[in-house]
């Protein structure tokens, strides 16, 4: 049995053997809705939260950018797991004053699991923060099964995740007609290996818009992999601690990628978007990077603009269910 049988295992005998406490039941894995936000969570005794556990996204770092939802949720939860070392103290600044706060970066899976399941059965709701969105790097499937297992509820709240606030800071659509029209979310390989399938110089033939996550301790190895099929000038956006007070853009050709990563020192809460959408001029110019040798900005490296691609979702020529054909600009 492996360590991390023997946790859940371990984490299901012990609601089996709490009796008189509060058990959630098997076929009933959905949460009330949580009740709305006020200023002084007198809403938290009122409308208290159902026993169970809340897996939520955090978003990016930035604390306006977490959901409605999560808000609410986080003002009325009675503990609150979060990963101290990837989701900024900001994002708990509404939560209740006496919510048990539990930084999980120095601790293993064996240890969160019995901490999550002895909250809820004693009658308490339970959020587990992740930074970004859950279903992307988080480690959560393992959360969920384990969950299930020991029949406890849960429920997962969607994050906006850091490629797409990287779209916004960099004002560009990543699917862009006549040119790009595919995102590809990934990493490369490290500690945890891709599949053989999805390997970076497989992943990159397609020439899609790649967001390129986890991969700054080995951005010498993913920069050779894409530039066996991007052109070496293929704009590249080097994007650090997304959200945070701190974040950092640089966008430089992906045949320097490499070199500005070193030069910036960066080896994690780093992530790449390395897209043809990015030559276009409504891209701020503050994140051009002349030198790969400083971190100075206004680059020779200037946008190529994708002003002549358009959509037809708004084209007069253009008819579908909610609106006809223009016939006037057929002259």
């Amino acid at each position: 049995m492996t360590d991390h049988e023997s946790a859940t295992a371990s984490f299901r005998s012990r609601g089996q053997q709490k009796a008189g406490k509060v058990e959630p039941k098997k076929q009933s894995l959905r949460f009330q809705t949580a009740a709305p936000m006020t200023q002084n969570h007198s809403n938290a005794s009122l409308n208290p939260l159902a026993p169970g556990v809340y897996i939520v996204g955090a978003g990016p770092g930035d604390p306006d950018l977490l959901t409605i939802k999560a808000q609410r949720l986080l003002s009325q939860a009675d503990v609150i797991l979060f990963a101290d070392s990837l989701v900024p103290k900001q994002i708990l600044q509404g939560v209740r004053s006496d919510a048990e706060l539990i930084g999980t970066a120095n601790k293993t899976l064996e240890e969160i699991l019995p901490i999550m399941g002895e909250r809820v059965r004693l009658g308490k709701s339970v959020i587990r923060l992740h930074s970004g969105d859950p279903c992307l790097y988080g480690a959560v499937q393992e959360q969920m099964q384990a969950l299930f297992e020991a029949e406890l509820p849960f429920e997962v709240v969607p994050g906006i995740s850091a490629f797409q606030l990287a779209s916004a800071r960099l004002r560009v659509e990543l699917t862009v007609p006549g040119l790009v029209q595919s995102i590809i979310l990934t990493r490369i390989s490290g500690r945890t290996q891709v599949p053989e399938a999805e390997e970076l110089s497989t992943l990159a033939a397609h020439q899609a818009s790649l967001c390129l996550y986890l991969s700054a301790r080995h951005v010498e190895a993913a920069q050779a992999k894409l530039v066996q099929h991007y052109p070496a000038d293929t704009p590249v956006a080097i994007c650090f601690r997304l959200g945070w007070s701190d974040e950092k853009i640089w966008l430089v050709p992906l045949h320097q990628m490499a070199e500005m990563t070193r030069n910036a020192d960066l080896i994690r809460t780093t992530m790449y978007v390395i897209s043809p959408a990015l030559a276009a001029s409504t891209v701020p110019s503050e994140y051009f990077v002349a030198d790969p040798d400083s971190v100075n900005k206004n680059s020779d490296l200037q946008p190529q603009g994708t002003s002549s691609l358009r959509s037809r979702l708004y084209n007069p020529d253009h008819s579908h269910l909610f609106r006809t054909r223009d016939r006037s600009s057929q002259g």
